[in-house]
């Protein structure tokens, strides 16, 4: 059953993101422009990819995931801990007519084992706890463990659990460091388990002061 939070709180803002309008307040990470980028390099990256929805891991109120959908013509999975931006999701959804099954929990548990995704995108608590990068933003869903990875490397590996064998992944990253970390958890996520496909960054996008982009997908070399 779906916890339910309301939408009815005085502040609620509406954010032109890349054209679809998202519904959103100060309860939620705020959209911010520069991840437009996330959902249009997953919407590329999908061109000629296999049947099947989009998954969006820590979506949020949606808008990545929502204008992925739109340049695709996919249908969504989104998962959320936190009510408020999964109750945000749903309502962002319906406005732009994309059909998404949003879900509210833990990331690996809100997902059936045999699930399997072309493409799964994610914006996971990557700030550290020590010099977070928005001030001006909710601190709890922004900011991970004292470097910012122990929430990174769980969302990560439901990433890879749930990935097709020829899917790809988008994901978002605050400090280059953690693009270094990445590729560390790749191999050891191989070497844990010799029936998973390989696979490697294949791409990474400087896009601060915001973040980094980074895509993960079946290596080169395999």
């Amino acid at each position: 059953m779906h916890r339910s939070a309301r939408l009815d709180a005085p502040d609620v803002e509406v954010t032109d993101f890349a054209g679809l309008a998202i519904g959103w307040d100060r309860r939620v990470l705020r959209p911010r422009p520069w991840t437009a980028e996330q959902g249009r390099w997953a919407a590329d990256l999908l061109l000629g990819a296999p049947d099947g929805p989009i998954l969006e891991l820590c979506c949020g109120a949606g808008h990545i995931g929502l204008l992925a959908a739109h340049g695709s013509g996919r249908d969504l999975v989104q998962v959320d801990e936190d009510p408020t931006a999964a109750a945000y999701a749903r309502r962002n959804a319906e406005a732009a007519r994309v059909r998404s099954d949003v879900r509210v929990g833990p990331l690996g548990s809100s997902l059936r084992a045999e699930e399997r995704f072309p493409m799964v995108i994610a914006d996971p608590p990557w700030l550290p706890m020590v010099g977070v990068a928005y001030p001006d933003e909710p601190v709890e869903p922004s900011t991970g463990a004292v470097e910012g990875v122990d929430a990174l490397h769980e969302c990560v590996d439901v990433c890879l659990d749930h990935l097709a064998p020829d899917g790809h992944v988008v994901l978002q990253v605050g400090l280059s460091k953690q693009v270094e970390r990445l590729t560390g958890w790749l191999a050891e996520y191989a070497a844990a388990d010799a029936t998973v496909p390989e696979r490697a960054v294949l791409g990474v996008r400087d896009r601060r002061p915001g973040g980094y982009l980074v895509h993960v997908g079946p290596s080169r070399g395999a």
